[in-house]
């Protein structure tokens, strides 16, 4: 398996932001995968997914936003957003050039994915993966934020907690049903971040292997 920290440019304006490739030695595809809106790209979550990715023969691109670069906690407006998924689009198609490209993220890093994903014909981008697509805040339910992904081409796999105060249960089957290449799967008792009640007898560790699984699963 190959591991490398690198840099990636995104733009004189934007800067340069850091990002991890790990590729397992019979790679089927590679994942160019953002991250959360209040964590890094090396938060615990990201990277076990990014582990139980590698063991189900999928390489990954991880990439930081350059407001978490500069420890900043507010997240970058879309203009700066879209360019840094472009950048890293690019670098994984530079360091995976002969494996098919999925596009994703957890929370923040999958729903700016995917409407850079609605708004550009990113054709090299095989299909798009959401760990927990944030629909709505917590308290506040709605369908608004899914508006666009009625624009994506790409097919999707949305892969959802049955406890995620982002998206309740009846809605992101709402959201799902309306679109033609969406695929949903959810995970009795886990919350947005996969984490579970202690009475499950489940782990957050086991459930993010189960995500690597299905990803695994989907890409068929």
């Amino acid at each position: 398996m190959t591991t490398k920290t690198l840099k990636i440019s995104v733009s004189e304006a934007i800067g340069i932001v850091s990002a991890i490739f790990i590729k397992p030695e019979k790679a089927k595809a590679v994942l160019v995968l953002g991250h959360g809106a209040g964590a890094g790209m090396t938060h615990a979550f990201m990277e076990q997914l990014a582990a139980d990715l590698a063991t189900q023969e999928i390489a990954t691109l991880r990439y930081q936003f350059p407001y978490m670069e500069k420890g900043s906690r507010r997240p970058d407006s879309p203009k700066v957003v879209y360019p840094t998924i472009l950048a890293a689009i690019a670098k994984a198609q530079e360091l995976a050039p002969n494996l098919p490209l999925y596009l994703g993220g957890k929370s923040f890093g999958g729903r700016m994915s995917s409407q850079l994903a609605a708004m550009e014909n990113l054709e090299m981008v095989k299909g798009l993966v959401f760990f927990g697509f944030p629909l709505h805040g917590i308290g506040k339910p709605s369908i608004k934020r899914a508006e666009h992904l009625k624009e994506v081409k790409q097919p999707m796999l949305f892969l959802q907690g049955t406890r995620d105060k982002l998206a309740e249960v009846d809605l992101i089957e709402e959201v799902c049903k309306d679109l033609d290449n969406a695929t949903l799967q959810f995970f009795e008792g886990a919350d947005h971040s996969f984490k579970m009640l202690k009475r499950s007898g489940k782990t957050q560790e086991e459930v993010i292997v189960a995500l690597a699984t299905r990803m695994k699963e989907w890409l068929g």
